[in-house]
């Protein structure tokens, strides 16, 4: 909104600086930390009056999360809340991919809503019918894969960019579309399933997503694209100010979900940010460098998909419980500890995932 300003700059000036994505992505950051730290306890508290008895615990899960019963959900609305109007005010409205990301970030968080708001009102740890929810989100992620399919560049339109060989294209044609439907559901879900414990989601969803942003920007740069021999996408850089504002979002949302968290993020926070990760993966042409740094969600999703696999087979289980963090929680390891450990692991990967940009 407030790039609108650079026409006041006449060849200098203040306002010249509104024309930085960098110094833009700055301050989307601060407005969007802000903005968490000055409405999170009233949201917070405004929560506790409405939900009662708060976010229904599962009593198959660990005892030791019995002791959370009262603690409020939905936190995942200040998440929203910030990074939404940090984008909107420092980010170029005109950018397509702009509105690809935030569309379905909110469309994913609309879904999350209802689901949680269920579970809330009726006490229950069931929500929204999981097939309705998968549905909606293969419809609102086949809408964003066609579009950015249709701003991508003509040579880059339908086809797969792949890491490390850099000059390698696959062309998946029409295919393209359903796979960018799964790149996004898939990540959405993935996050929803690692959002088990206090602060174990959100660190990482903000190691991944500072990570994508940074590769937007470079990807979105015609000088570091070709000295880094990745393909340029024209315009994506523009989607670094709204990772830098899900980093300030997600940092102002910790400071109040760190253990003892006094709020979840609930779906209305895991699907939406799921969801943004892949949508931006998609439209900077980085689906298969999203696997690598979002890979902590990867395994736990698998680690799902694994232990309903072979007990339907066996009737017997791999793991303690799934996801896999529970299983640590069973086998003795305490909530800090996990929770730090996969964080680690997240930087790590992220490290990983950047190192693709030089590497070939």
């Amino acid at each position: 909104m407030l790039y609108w300003m650079t026409q006041f700059a006449d060849g200098g000036g203040i306002f010249n600086l509104f024309k930085y994505i960098t110094f833009r992505a700055g301050c989307a950051f601060i407005t969007a930390l802000i903005f968490g730290f000055i409405f999170g306890q009233p949201l917070i508290n405004f929560l506790r009056r409405k939900q009662g008895k708060g976010q229904p615990i599962r009593e198959d899960g660990p005892q030791s999360h019995l002791s959370k019963a009262g603690t409020p959900t939905m936190g995942g609305l200040l998440i929203l809340s910030a990074l939404v109007f940090a984008t909107l005010v420092w980010a170029r409205l005109d950018n397509p991919y702009i509105w690809i990301v935030l569309l379905v970030t909110l469309a994913f968080g609309g879904i999350g809503f209802a689901d949680d708001y269920a579970k809330v009102t009726k006490q229950t740890t069931k929500g929204v019918s999981s097939r309705i929810r998968m549905l909606l989100g293969l419809l609102i992620a086949c809408l964003a894969a066609y579009a950015a399919s249709s701003f991508h560049p003509a040579d880059l339109t339908g086809q797969l960019a792949l890491p490390v060989f850099k000059d390698a294209l696959v062309n998946l044609g029409w295919f393209y579309v359903p796979f960018g439907m799964f790149v996004i559901v898939g990540s959405a879900n993935a996050v929803n399933l690692t959002d088990g414990l206090d602060g174990l989601a959100i660190m990482p969803v903000m190691i991944a997503g500072a990570t994508l942003g940074v590769i937007a920007y470079v990807v979105g740069n015609f000088n570091f694209a070709e000295y880094l021999g990745v393909h340029f996408v024209p315009g994506t850089g523009e989607i670094l100010i709204f990772a830098a504002a899900l980093f300030g979002a997600g940092l102002g949302f910790l400071w109040y979900n760190a253990p003892p968290a006094a709020v979840f993020m609930g779906d209305t926070g895991s699907l939406a940010l799921g969801g943004a990760l892949g949508a931006i993966a998609v439209c900077i042409k980085h689906e298969i460098v999203l696997a690598i740094v979002g890979g902590l969600f990867v395994v736990e999703a698998l680690s799902v998909i694994i232990q309903v696999a072979y007990y339907k087979r066996t009737k017997k289980r791999i793991f303690l419980m799934a996801p896999i963090h529970h299983h640590f929680e069973k086998r003795g390891w305490a909530e800090p500890q996990i929770v730090i450990r996969f964080w680690i692991i997240s930087l790590i990967l992220a490290m990983l995932g950047l190192a693709t940009l030089k590497v070939r």
